[in-house]
């Protein structure tokens, strides 16, 4: 029975975990989101960058610590980028809302991380983070590339942007896809993943393009992994600070960069009263089910 117990309590943690995954790699579909603010919302974040920075140190267990999540993030990413690519094309603002409530909602889970008096340098940290996060989405954007006639030269460039996307994926509150959007590669990914390899069209570019986006997040992943973990393990309440100021700034990115993508202005998104109904009634939902995860888990602990 004992091992029948910690069988289920496995097969349920394996569970848990590609879920969390799966919500993390909604979080990158949506311009301005972070997935690492879901991951450290949901309280995976240490675990998941540990598991990262040792990879070569403890592999085995770092293997099977990201599995799940890895795996969750595929498949969130294959289920919900055409409904999350819809509800951004018709009604981008409440599509949004829903997961800035999310987000939201999730702020009360950091509140053991920064008990105490905080410090001038704690301050600081969250200032510079939050405004670092809310300026990211006034950069002026590049023109968008073009994916199919690209060059030894232009593939080594779109390694480089996997390895910068892939470390605005891990650091929480800036977004991987806002960063994809500013460099002009975000639309053309995601046509390139929706219009033509999942239709089996073009799929020797398709694979080249998203062979080398995957080795610049390795790397990336790698490497930020690396220097969040030593920062969380010398400077633990000054770092999730930052965290809290990046994800605060990530709130009003998200709507500039939405807005921006959309090719309006938000008083001409939201002319229909029941899209500001739509929006508050998800926003209070998104906080709501944020909010009630965490109550689960702490009554848990």
């Amino acid at each position: 029975m004992g091992t029948s117990g910690a069988t289920t309590n496995g097969a349920l943690g394996f569970l848990k975990d590609v879920l969390r995954g799966a919500a993390i790699g909604a979080a990158f579909i949506i311009p301005g989101f972070s997935g690492g603010s879901v991951a450290a919302i949901l309280g995976i974040y240490e675990k998941l960058v540990g598991a990262i920075a040792d990879l070569f140190r403890h592999f085995r267990r770092s293997f099977f610590t990201l599995l799940p999540i890895v795996l969750g993030m595929l498949l969130g990413i294959a289920a919900l980028i055409l409904p999350i690519r819809w509800g951004l094309e018709r009604f981008p603002i409440p599509t949004v809302t829903l997961f800035v409530g999310l987000a939201l909602g999730g702020i009360p889970s950091f509140g053991e991380k920064l008990a105490g008096k905080p410090h001038v340098a704690h301050v600081c940290a969250f200032a510079l983070a939050l405004a670092a996060a809310a300026g990211l989405s006034f950069l002026p954007t590049a023109g968008e590339a073009d994916l199919f006639s690209l060059n030894f030269g232009g593939y080594l460039l779109l390694i480089a942007v996997g390895a910068v996307g892939a470390a605005a994926l891990v650091i929480p509150g800036i977004s991987g896809s806002m960063l994809l959007m500013i460099f002009g590669y975000y639309n053309p990914i995601v046509r390139l993943l929706v219009d033509h390899l999942l239709l089996g069209d073009r799929v020797g570019t398709c694979l080249a393009v998203f062979g080398s986006l995957a080795v610049g997040l390795a790397a990336g992943f790698f490497g930020i992994s690396v220097l969040m973990k030593f920062l969380l393990g010398k400077f633990p309440r000054g770092t999730y600070f930052a965290i809290l100021g990046f994800i605060l700034g990530s709130v009003p990115a998200v709507y500039v960069s939405v807005v921006k993508e959309a090719g309006g202005s938000f008083t001409a998104l939201m002319q229909n009263p029941w899209l500001w109904v739509a929006s508050a009634l998800l926003l209070v939902l998104g906080f709501s089910l944020s909010f009630l995860l965490f109550r689960l888990s702490k009554r848990k602990k």
